[in-house]
Parts: C-alpha cells; structure tokens; sequence
C-alpha cells in the first residue's frame, strides 16, 4: 500500500477566482510560494502570473504530468502548481491513478484555495456574459430601453405570481429574469451618445440612496419600529425629491387598484383630509374599496388577485365536472 513521508514531499495544487483581482491572495498561498522548491504554471497567460513575479516568485511554464510531478516532490521538495481554470484535471487524475495504484510512494497533496468569491461575486460574471451577447447576439445588438420595457412588466408580474406560489426554484428563476432587465437596460445605456452610464453607476446610485435613506443604520439616529424606519424612510425621500405635490413620483401607468391604493397611501402618510370623488358607476366604488383596504392595511391589488386565482380554480373545476 502507498504512503506519504517527509521524504516524498508535497504537491500543492494553488486555485484561484477570476473575479478577485489578480495578486489579492491568501496568506497561506503567499506562504506556499514563497517556501516552494518550484512554482509551475500550464498557462503562460494566466491573471496572476505578472503579480507573482513582481513579489519575486519565480513561475516555470509548463504542464508536467504525474509522474513528473511526483518526481520532482523527491527528496521532501514542495511543488506548487499554479491551477488554470479548468483546474488541472489532467494532472489530478494522474495523480490519482498513481496513489491508487500502490506502488509508488506519492508526495503529501493539498488543495490550496488563493482566493475567494465574495458574496456577489457571480454578478460579475453576469456582467460579462451581458456584454458579450450585446456585442455578438443579432437580435440582443438591436435591443433598446422602450423595446425592452413591456419583458420588464411581464417578469415583475411572474415574479410576483412566484412568491404568492410559494415555489422557491421558481422564485430563484424569476429572480434572476428580473436581475437581467437591470443589467441588459444598464449595458444598452453605456452607448448612450451624450448621457451614458453603466452598471456600476446604478449600483453606486442604489447604494448611496440606501444609506441616506437608513440613518438609523449608517448613522446616529436611531430606529426601534418599521414604524419609526419608514418615518426616516419618507423623510429623506421628501428631502431627495423636493416634490411639489405628494403625487409626484406616483407611476399612473402602474394597474389601477394599484395605482389608487398608492395614492390613499400617499394621502394617509403625508396626513391630508382629501374626500373621496363621489361619481356613478364602478369605477369609484372600486377607489373607495381600496382607499378603506389601504386605511385597513390590507394589499388591495394582492386581495384581488388571490381571489381571481381561487376564481380560476373554481373555473377549471366546473369545466372538468362539466367537459367542458
């Protein structure tokens, strides 16, 4: 049966994230590099390569096999091999033919990590992928804001009948469908001829209005409630927008049990006393259930829709009883 000695050395395979800036590597991988016998790398482009030299590290271009390897680690020398993307699969299965094999005595082997993804760090590759379909997919090329904008309500819209499904592959899907208008509107605007922006700017953009708007958080005031958090909330809306009216800002293109709902709310918070508009017809009757649903703090819109799914059940039902 094989073993590992002091004698038969070790061979440390050293991987690394493409999405954390080359030369950003662990302690331990420093460590490693710098006591190794020898550093080798199959690919002769690879990120980290510039980085590792300028620290002194002598990197030897390469792809040894396992046999190599192992005789390279004789003598109790540490080999660190340098992993491309793909992770050296040639190289690991050779190793573990030869450890499965018995007879040789094979070298101590680690699996290094360097670096790390960050939480967030596969929006990075988002990124990526979304400019190369709008650089070399014919129909994503020709895409624009006001031809995007009708995919943006429907996934909105599926993504909400997602969470009220309570289905959670579904919901990470919709997510996901959503994330991508964000980020194909963001790279459509980075062509803008006088007035681009990019990803980052709607990011920074969110963020710096997420910490103006949470002083109770990235400041010194202070929040017990969600009641005192919304307080601040529309405080510092109110100081961000200077509306003139507090309908500004009300989206009327938005569904209209929605869009009444929003505006009794509106009205509520900014504590106005504005009577109902008395008229015939169902129309009002509709507003004035969703002023009292608003005052009741139930969702006008998500009550209505979970009683037309209960409604589309009752459908479904009488057609199969009937066949129709």
């Amino acid at each position: 049966m094989n073993a590992t000695s002091p004698a038969s050395g070790r061979v440390v395979l050293l991987t690394t994230s493409h999405r954390v800036a080359p030369g950003l590597l662990s302690w331990p991988a420093w460590q490693a590099l710098r006591t190794a016998d020898r550093v080798l790398c199959a690919d002769g482009a690879h990120p980290q390569l510039p980085y590792l030299r300028e620290a002194g590290i002598a990197v030897e271009e390469g792809a040894p096999t396992a046999e190599e390897v192992v005789d390279a680690c004789a003598g109790g020398r540490t080999v660190v091999v340098v992993a491309t993307g793909e992770g050296e699969p040639a190289l690991t299965d050779g190793l573990a033919r030869m450890a499965g094999s018995g007879r040789v005595s094979m070298p101590e082997l680690e699996l290094l990590p360097a670096s790390y993804d960050l939480p967030g760090a596969r929006l990075l590759d988002l990124v990526q992928v979304m400019d190369r379909i709008r650089a070399e997919c014919p129909w994503s090329s020709q895409q624009t804001h006001e031809g995007l904008a009708k995919y943006g309500i429907e996934e909105a819209y599926e993504l909400v009948e997602a969470i009220e499904d309570g289905d959670r592959d579904e919901l990470r899907e919709e997510l996901g469908d959503v994330l991508l208008q964000v980020v194909f509107h963001a790279r459509i605007a980075e062509e803008h001829a006088e007035e681009p922006f990019s990803i980052d700017d709607v990011a920074g953009g969110i963020v710096a209005k997420l910490v103006h708007r949470h002083p109770h958080v990235f400041g010194e005031e202070t929040a017990r409630t969600p009641e005192e958090v919304k307080a601040h909330w529309m405080r510092t809306k109110a100081e961000e927008k200077r509306r003139e009216s507090v309908t500004d800002g009300v989206p009327t293109g938005q569904p209209a049990l929605a869009l009444a709902t929003k505006l009794a709310s509106r009205v509520r918070s900014a504590g106005l006393s504005v009577p109902l508009p008395s008229g015939e017809g169902v129309g009002y009757e509709l507003l004035a259930l969703a002023a009292r649903a608003e005052a009741e703090g139930v969702d006008a819109e998500a009550s209505l829709r979970a009683a037309a799914r209960v409604y589309r059940e009752a459908i479904r039902a009488t057609e199969k009883e009937t066949g129709a």
